[in-house]
């Protein structure tokens, strides 16, 4: 499972895969900086984080709409 978390695309979702949008993330890429990201103001509250193993928690935001409870399956 490690070689999962190494392969993880920070700038995508791991729950559903889309672009993710994370403006601390464009930052660190390339260095310009950016307003503060859209997920300071959401509630993750409704987020499905138990379908995320365990290993890939906290390597990659997730995306506002997986954020908000939308199922992308």
């Amino acid at each position: 499972m490690a070689n999962t978390a190494q392969a993880l695309d920070a700038t995508r979702c791991p729950l559903c895969g889309e672009a993710n949008r994370c403006a601390m993330e464009i930052e660190r890429e390339t260095g310009q900086p950016q307003p503060p990201c859209w997920c300071m103001a959401v509630d993750f509250s409704l987020a499905p984080l138990e379908r995320l193993p365990e290993a890939l928690r906290g390597q990659a935001c997730i995306c506002a709409r997986c954020a908000a409870g939308a199922q992308g399956d």
